[in-house]
């Protein structure tokens, strides 16, 4: 029994083998045992509990999904350079071809839904209530659910790389590669899990934050007076709503063809594989539209409070939010143009696709004409921007490109798509989010991040982005075909994979400043004591630095669109400020440790559902009913904070800034 016990550890429980994984292993445990050294030298356990872990306070729970994305980007990073250095030369050994598999694997679902998503989701938590003058969002424990749901599926995709062996049947797993003929192993499992707990917690903070928008705006404040960050939200949480139920039952069906021998996607039982790449593209494609649209609203933002002028065509702008959200539910089938759909087909998905560059092409003429004859700022998150422009311009023009059918039956499933690919989500997505993060970091912590640092890491990462990826256009136009882990001699390929990998070196030699970067701004560290960084429009910019619990000492109210801006220059004209309201008492949610607990319950459950143990499963899902049970029966689960507090709190804030 203790030999069997022995050979399924080291045989099937643990990865072993592979220099490269047994480091990763040390790595996580030496981080492991750092973190609860330092903790407990520190006695920071208690802190760490009530502050953090139990928290369900809207900032703080952004700026945990943002540390936790940071985490990913760097998992992902590592992933995308040991990628890259297996292609930088013909025939490398450097990755044998399951290992570059499982990383080409983990590398594309790591920095979509578990790097990209909670990044958004934490400039989401951060900015969204503070813009519309609310002390919190709708489903404060909700929330806080969201975030560990998220969390805890993050940590059982990620735990797949130690344990039982990574996924590696593609980042959206495609049948039959992922049904048991192809994917034996419980990496795939890993896959689906991970997923499917992270995705419910996504699920749940959109219809949070739909909620948010639609019912907790500050008095006056109309649709059309929101700020355009808020209304790319609202547009992202909408799609998130349609989207991720399609993600959720497609993932099931799998997970019930690999557990119970269904044959919803197997052609030998009966199935249909295209039936699973029809649906996983029905969220896939809108799910690119979902981190996208953010960022359109992170570069409204930015332009027109740098260039000191009200943002360009308004109506516009939430037109084509609104119908990119919309008529991104009608172009998945341009994933699979080549598979024989017909020619009806390709050419309703082809205009389809063309369509949608209409409102895209429409924001970057807003953002354009918001800068001319602008008083233009050149700060960090206004770097960020103008450099997404040209990008993003270039990454539409290949996605029209790839639009076009016959065109794509060249450019399908080779390194043109990928560099289109990354020239969109890196370009668009990382360089917008990164420009959110430098605008409402102020917001966040009180204090700028180094500008001389910043700009290292600004041409870094775009200096190495447009090294990386350019080259792998015409590679895509030579013939080369992704998903393969060698090449050889005789096919042209290596100066510029080489070229392509020197660039994915610099952008990870970008991460690296970035980290600096921020370690720099706390060591000397200088207060921001106005609560207005930039000089900034909206409603965020009017209270302290970071934020106090509450928010809002006395809720606002609106009468124009960038509402913070035109007070300002109310009284810069000689005009007095509004009447101060009298102080009440402020309700607040308490926090809650079920959120936590719930979700470490889902993590049991799915770990027993990936090795099939009866005796895991049934206690992970019956802690779940547990937890959702004491919720119910929970009814002390708000406070006041008496005017008193509320006062000293202000003082203390109006001292700062003085």
């Amino acid at each position: 029994m203790f030999q069997n016990f022995m050979d399924f550890m080291l045989n099937d429980f643990f990865v072993t083998g592979d220099p490269l994984i047994l480091g990763a292993q040390v790595s996580i445990a030496l981080a492991s045992v750092a973190v609860v050294f330092v903790l407990t030298y520190f006695k920071k356990w208690r802190w760490l509990w009530t502050e953090w872990l139990t928290t369900v306070d809207h900032k703080k729970i952004g700026i945990m999904y943002i540390i936790a994305s940071i985490l990913m980007l760097f998992r992902g990073g590592v992933d995308a350079l040991l990628i890259r250095t297996q292609l930088a030369l013909p025939n490398l050994e450097f990755l044998h071809a399951d290992h570059y598999n499982a990383i080409f694997t983990t590398h594309g679902v790591i920095m979509i839904l578990f790097m990209a998503m909670p990044l958004m989701f934490g400039l989401f938590n951060i900015v969204v209530p503070l813009q519309i003058g609310a002390r919190d969002v709708a489903y404060p424990f909700l929330n806080s659910l969201s975030f560990w749901l998220f969390f805890f599926g993050a940590m059982l995709f990620n735990v797949s790389f130690v344990i039982g062996g990574s996924p590696d049947a593609g980042w959206l797993a495609y049948p039959p590669l992922s049904e048991l003929s192809g994917s034996p192993g419980v990496g795939q499992d890993f896959y689906i899990w991970g997923i499917q707990i992270s995705g419910i917690g996504s699920l749940a903070s959109g219809i949070n934050f739909v909620v948010t928008i639609l019912k907790m705006r500050a008095p006056g404040m109309k649709l059309m007076q929101m700020p355009m960050f808020t209304w790319s939200v609202l547009s992202s949480s909408v799609t998130i709503m349609f989207a991720f139920p399609i993600l959720t039952v497609t993932l099931f069906l799998l997970f019930i063809d690999r557990y119970l021998g269904a044959h919803f996607f197997t052609l030998d039982g009966g199935g249909n594989p295209m039936m699973y790449i029809n649906l996983i593209w029905m969220w896939g494609h809108p799910e690119v539209y979902i981190v996208i649209l953010p960022a359109f609203g992170i570069f409204s933002e930015i332009v027109s409070t740098f260039s000191k002028k009200k943002l360009f065509g308004y109506k516009s702008m939430v037109f084509a939010l609104m119908s990119i959200s919309f008529f991104s539910f009608f172009t998945w089938a341009h994933h699979f143009f080549t598979m024989g759909s017909g020619a009806n087909v390709n050419a309703f998905f082809a205009v389809t696709t063309m369509l949608i560059a209409i409102p895209t092409g429409v924001k970057i003429f807003n953002w354009l004409f918001t800068m001319f004859r602008g008083r233009i700022t050149f700060s960090q998150p206004m770097l960020w921007t103008v450099a997404f422009i040209p990008c993003f311009i270039v990454g539409g023009m290949t996605g029209v490109m790839l639009s076009v059918a016959p065109a794509d039956f060249q450019f399908h499933n080779s390194y043109f798509l990928i560099a289109h690919f990354h020239q969109v989500l890196i370009g668009g997505v990382v360089f917008g989010y990164f420009a959110g993060l430098y605008y409402w970091w102020p917001k966040m912590f009180g204090f700028k991040l180094h500008d001389g640092i910043g700009k290292w890491v600004f041409w870094l990462w775009n200096i190495g982005f447009y090294v990386c990826f350019m080259p792998q256009y015409a590679l895509g136009l030579m013939g080369m075909t992704r998903r393969f882990n060698e090449y050889n001699f005789d096919m042209g390929w290596q100066p510029l994979n080489v070229v392509s990998t020197i660039g994915g070196f610099i952008m990870g030699l970008a991460f690296l400043f970035q980290v600096w970067q921020i370690a720099h701004s706390i060591k000397f560290f200088k207060k921001e004591t106005s609560g207005d960084a930039w000089d900034g429009r909206t409603l965020e910019w009017s209270i302290p630095s970071p934020a106090p619990m509450y928010n809002f000492a006395r809720v606002p109210v609106v009468t124009s669109q960038d509402e913070w801006w035109e007070e300002k220059q109310r009284i810069a004209n000689g005009g007095k400020p509004k009447p101060l309201a009298p102080l009440e008492p402020i309700h607040m949610p308490k926090n809650s440790a079920i959120p936590f607990i719930m979700s470490v319950f889902f993590f049991i459950a799915g770990f027993g559902f990936v090795w099939g143990w009866t005796w895991m499963i049934v206690p992970g899902l019956l802690g779940v009913a547990i937890c959702m049970i004491a919720r119910s029966f929970s009814y002390d689960t708000d406070f006041y904070i008496p005017v008193d507090e509320i006062e000293r709190t202000e003082a203390a804030a109006l001292k700062g800034a003085n």
